[in-house]
């Protein structure tokens, strides 16, 4: 199967068990956080603030700071048992499929406060462990192209994703889930840095082998698919291409620069099996140089003789982080149907689409134009609202809408996994990207940022959700063909990425205990 046949595979309908044949070994599965062995770790306070309202922070972050900001990024939040099922299972502020969680968190400290050097985020005993001693601004700087100035930030975080902690159970479908995922976290992170006054940037271009090299991590394994500058200063200033085209390194030049290192780790697999199709693709997506990077401009689709439904102009939600994260939950069975008024509505889209804005190498010096994953939706019983299929215009703050009536029972139709009853549902919303994945621009790394936009908006909706006392429930097991006909998506180069219906819902009969002192 060639990479590009592969990729249109992952969003066929029912692709979602992988390869044929696969089998689950339940009793070897890997640990959902990485444990290194054998080196020096620097502890982090567990006295962490149950609230998390937006405040500035002093110029210079204290390891407490930063230890508290790892932990509302990533940190074990809490353990849940469900008597029905005897599962107990532990979770973090965000979602994660099949709770696999497949993502690591690295960061590479300037400031003195946990000692120059580059650390893994240990989740499980929420500490800092040692992986390299140093000073690397500079090899940092060039494996990021030379775009950002480092010299303003106090650190930079790597966000990985580890093939086997999801692949063990979904094989090759799990390279669609880890790029969801990512984002997912990356939502997280960057909003939580916005709560303790960060500013940020995400690079999504840089030197993989460099990268993976300063973390002595194998690209078989584990790969970095974002890196995110911050800094406690207004702004990270983005050096132009003039300037950093004349500093520009390969891949393997920068990797003679620092010896190699090799640490011990533990993930309780005994047999991790390579999936040729995974290596292949994360192989296919590194870059080894750094083209010079160009603006990626959003999609432009022309629509005529819609109607619209303009929706109340509202405010963004004011609300503590720290609570919107413990609330929320994915329902499956706890969805019952009540009515949504407009007001809701129109908060809910507009605050998704708000806290989205983020600063990437995909925009350059620019303000951030995210508008590179659309929002559509299947509104019923909802205030003001026809019934029907919608997209979601966000600078006029619309609906447009693309086909009237009631779509419940077509959805449902629809679904693989009949885990939901879209019956019950009067907001269905889909994410819609371009139906060649970025492909043509961004060439196979282009799939995975795709997915991991897709994954930061979707985020942004389920926190927004959870503030407006509703739940929403991430889907992939739909079938996208059909939900690009209702939208009729084809018209204008999209497909649909991910289904996420939102409700009312009752609470999950669980005993929750929070892992936070």
């Amino acid at each position: 199967m060639s990479l590009e046949a592969f990729v249109r595979h992952l969003h066929a309908d029912g692709y979602e068990s992988g390869l044929p044949g696969w089998e689950v070994d339940w009793d070897d599965k890997p640990l959902s956080y990485k444990l290194y062995r054998g080196l020096p770790a620097v502890p982090l306070s567990s006295d962490i603030p149950l609230t998390l309202e937006a405040r500035r922070m002093p110029a210079e972050p204290s390891l407490n700071d930063i230890g508290h900001f790892l932990w509302y990024a990533y940190g074990l939040t809490q353990v849940s048992h469900v008597h029905a099922a005897a599962v107990q299972s532990y979770h973090r502020f965000i979602p994660s499929g099949g709770g696999l969680y497949p993502n690591e968190l690295y960061v590479y400290l300037r400031s003195a406060a946990g000692g120059p050097g580059v650390y893994h985020y240990d989740a499980a005993h929420h500490r800092l462990v040692l992986l390299r001693e140093g000073d690397f601004d500079l090899y940092l700087a060039r494996a990021l192209g030379s775009r950002s100035d480092l010299s303003s930030c106090f650190g930079v975080v790597f966000v990985s994703a580890m093939v086997w902690k999801n692949a063990y159970k979904y094989n090759t479908f799990s390279y669609r889930l880890q790029g969801l995922d990512t984002g997912v976290l990356l939502g997280q992170l960057l909003e939580t840095a916005k709560r303790f006054g960060y500013s940020s940037r995400v690079h999504y271009r840089f030197l993989d082998a460099a990268v993976g090299h300063l973390l002595g991590l194998s690209g078989r394994e584990e790969n970095v698919y974002a890196v995110i500058p911050l800094s406690a200063q207004r702004d990270i200033a983005w050096i132009d291409d003039g300037i950093g085209a004349q500093v520009q390194a390969a891949a393997d030049e920068l990797c003679r620069e620092l010896p190699a290192v090799q640490h011990q780790q533990f993930m309780r697999s005994k047999t991790v099996k390579e999936i040729t199709l995974l290596s292949w693709m994360n192989k296919s997506a590194e870059l080894d140089t750094l083209p010079p990077f160009r603006r990626l401009e959003p999609s432009v689709r022309t629509e005529s003789g819609m109607q619209s439904v303009y929706l109340p102009l509202v405010k963004r939600l004011n609300f503590d982080l720290a609570a919107a994260g413990r609330a929320r939950y994915s329902p499956e069975s706890e969805f019952v149907l009540s009515r949504v008024t407009a007001q809701q509505l129109a908060a809910l889209l507009h605050e998704a689409a708000a806290s989205f804005a983020y600063r990437s190498d995909l925009d350059g010096a620019g303000e951030a134009s995210p508008h590179r994953v659309a929002i559509y939706g299947c509104f019923y019983n909802v205030e003001g609202v026809p019934d029907g299929a919608y997209r979601y215009d966000t600078a006029a703050h619309a609906l447009r809408r693309v086909l009237a009536g009631d779509h419940r029972l077509r959805l449902q139709q629809g679904m693989i996994l009949h885990n939901v009853n879209l019956f019950q549902m009067p907001i269905c919303l889909h994410l819609a990207g371009d139906a060649d994945h970025l492909l043509p621009q961004l060439g196979y790394r282009g799939y995975r940022i795709q997915q991991m936009e897709a994954g930061m908006l979707l985020h942004h909706l389920l926190l927004a959700s959870s503030v407006l006392n509703m739940g929403g429930r991430p889907l992939l097991g739909f079938r996208a063909g059909m939900c690009d006909e209702l939208y009729r998506l084809s018209q204008h180069g999209l497909t649909s990425l991910v289904q996420i219906p939102i409700g009312r819902c009752l609470p999950r009969p669980r005993l929750v205990g929070g892992l936070h002192g």
